[in-house]
C-alpha cells in the first residue's frame, strides 16, 4: 500500500509564500510522475503543477512564474514552493503521484490535502 502525505498548508496573506510537501511511502518500485492539484471552495480540480522522472515540469498558467515544483527522488518527496500568493489561490492542495508497482502495474496515488488561505 502506498500513502502520501502532504504538509506545509495554511494562512498567509496576499503576497505571501507558502512551501508544500508530499512524502511517498509503501511498497513501490518506481514513482514517474508526481504533481499537485488544487480544488477551490465550490469548483472541480485542476492541475496546478507537475514533475515527471525525467525532470520535466508543466504549470497551469494561473501559477506560471509564482509557483516552483521540484522532486527529491531519494526522498520520495515532490515540493510546491508558492510565492506571490493571491486569494484565487484558495483552495484544498492536493499531491498525486502515478506509482509503478513491481509487476509493472501503474496507478494513480493521492494524498489527503492540505488547506491553502490566501487572505486579502
Amino acid at each position: 500500500q502506498v500513502q502520501l502525505v502532504e504538509s506545509g498548508g495554511g494562512l498567509v496573506q496576499t503576497g505571501g509564500s507558502l512551501r508544500l510537501s508530499c512524502a511517498a511511502s509503501g511498497r513501490f518500485f518506481s514513482i514517474n510522475t508526481m504533481g499537485w492539484y488544487r480544488q477551490p471552495p465550490g469548483k472541480q480540480r485542476e492541475l496546478v503543477a507537475a514533475g515527471t522522472s525525467g525532470g520535466t515540469t508543466n504549470y497551469a498558467g494561473s501559477v506560471k512564474g509564482r509557483f516552483t515544483i521540484s522532486r527529491d527522488d531519494a526522498k520520495n518527496t515532490v515540493y510546491l514552493q508558492m510565492n506571490s500568493l493571491k486569494p484565487e489561490d484558495t483552495a484544498v492542495y492536493y499531491c498525486n503521484a502515478a506509482i509503478q508497482s513491481g509487476s509493472g502495474y501503474v496507478f494513480n496515488a493521492w494524498g489527503q490535502g492540505t488547506q491553502v488561505t490566501v487572505s486579502s
